[in-house]
């Protein structure tokens, strides 16, 4: 495969000047609390429901254990690449896309493809995950309602999908940061639902019995650990650390730093009072989505309807700014190639082209979540293979790169070891994934109005 052209990787500020792509969708205009907004949303979303399920294959004392280590070693992996970005902005080289700082750094043309090729597979995953799990919110209120309505699981997908095009129009990643700081408190407001929602089950007359015990046969014990680990570093990564800190006004040295310790913070409160209030309700019985087992198909509400439904409403909002988020790099792309600079971010000429491809981009993404909604465990490869790489392994491989630091210092092996671990991780979480896809082959049925979990 060929190079990419040295221009590409390498932009100075007079080519950026005329690369769409920078000047309008990566427009650099932000604060750090922005930045913050931003990256809670990408990481703080409805995934964080299914650490209870995640738990089930590790148990409690595993269970926290995977879960301090994957926080601690994604933010020590964030900051590391922070630090490679402010080097290189102080050094006059400032990227704004990860697949040019990984390039730049490591000097090799296929790292450029493989890091688009990965991040491209993650982001459009998750923006299909994102209508999909919309579509469901909206069935699961449809069904409270309407027991036996006609409305199937695709007619949903295809509203979610329609406000998905109307908000897909937001010319620029920056103009996004009001809704981010929304969905910021709304991951806040589902999350004490969900703990509030538990406790409550817990204490009840009608709490479920029990059971922490882990599968019986070590192999299966095994595959659902790793499994669980997948899960629980797919729900930590977000692969697009670079582009939220290119929307940051020059100079952007320090923060993106700050932006880490407000999301951390919400990460704290929220990821651990979910994995311990679920767990510690529903044990080996949890849920996918810890909604669901609070709403059981063919038993009572273990809490107040209408608290739940709140929940599910909040879900339901935060899910459009988490697609609209993991969008940008692909309009990033599309801009680049098809708008002219010159014309203005809102001229005909650079308006309608960006109408269309984004609309198309999300009928693409709807018309999959509408015939996969088995699109969980495909996505449970794709976190293992592609958040992995790009949040544990390449920011360590790029701050030992940018500041070499001595093969004897603690730093220097502390990252090769988080690599090393990290790769052998990912490569058994995309194996048991694989197998649990292969294991649910039977239950998939192409616009099956049951998502599977």
């Amino acid at each position: 495969m060929a190079p990419p052209p040295k221009s590409d990787p390498f932009l100075a500020d007079s080519q950026r000047e005329v690369d769409a792509g920078a000047v309008f969708v990566l427009e650099s205009k932000g604060e750090w609390w922005h930045a913050g907004f931003h990256l809670t949303t990408a990481i703080v979303g409805p995934t964080i429901l299914t650490l209870p399920y995640a738990f089930r294959g590790l148990g409690w004392g595993l269970g926290f254990f995977c879960l301090t280590v994957m926080g601690m070693v994604t933010f020590y992996a964030y900051y590391l690449m922070s630090k490679v970005l402010d080097y290189c902005e102080r050094d006059g080289r400032r990227h704004i896309r990860f697949r040019e700082l990984a390039a730049d750094v490591l000097g090799s043309g296929w790292m450029f493809y493989f890091v688009i090729v990965i991040q491209t597979a993650i982001n459009t995953g998750v923006g299909i995950g994102a209508i999909l799990l919309a579509g469901e919110c909206l069935q699961i209120m449809y069904s409270s309602l309407s027991p036996d309505g006609p409305l199937k699981l695709y007619e949903f997908i295809a509203m979610v999908t329609v406000v998905m095009i109307v908000l897909s129009q937001f010319p620029t990643f920056h103009s996004l940061r009001h809704i981010n700081l929304a969905s910021l408190f709304l991951s806040l407001g589902y999350s004490f639902i969900v703990v509030g929602a538990c406790i409550h089950a817990g204490l009840s007359k009608n709490a479920p019995p029990r059971d922490y015990s882990l599968e019986s046969s070590e192999s299966a014990r095994v595959f659902s650990a790793f499994t669980s680990i997948s899960i629980i570093a797919a729900i930590f990564g977000n692969g697009i650390l670079p582009e939220i800190q290119a929307t940051l006004a020059p100079p952007a040295t320090g923060k993106m730093v700050k932006g880490l310790l407000m999301c951390y913070t919400v990460i704290l409160v929220t990821f651990y009072s979910t994995a311990m209030s679920g767990y510690w309700v529903f044990g080996n019985k949890s849920n996918s989505n810890i909604l669901k087992s609070l709403m059981p198909d063919e038993e009572p509400s273990l809490a107040p309807t209408w608290v739940l439904g709140m929940g599910v409403v909040f879900v339901l909002l935060q899910l459009f700014a988490i697609g609209l988020v993991y969008s940008q790099v692909a309009y990033e792309i599309m801009e680049k190639k098809s708008a002219d600079v010159q014309q203005g971010m809102f001229s005909k000429r650079n308006l309608i082209p960006r109408i269309v491809l984004r609309t198309l981009y999300m009928i693409f993404c709807g018309f999959m979540a509408a015939m996969l909604p088995f699109f969980g465990d495909i996505n449970g490869v794709v976190g293992a293979i592609g958040f992995i790489p790009l949040d544990f392994v390449l920011p360590m491989l790029l701050y030992n790169m940018t500041f070499k630091p001595p093969k004897s210092s603690l730093t220097y092996w502390l990252n090769l070891s988080i690599m090393v671990v990290f790769t052998g991780a990912g490569l058994m979480g995309a194996f048991s994934s694989t197998r649990k896809l292969v294991l649910d082959a039977k239950k998939f049925k192409l616009f099956s109005s049951n998502v599977v979990d």
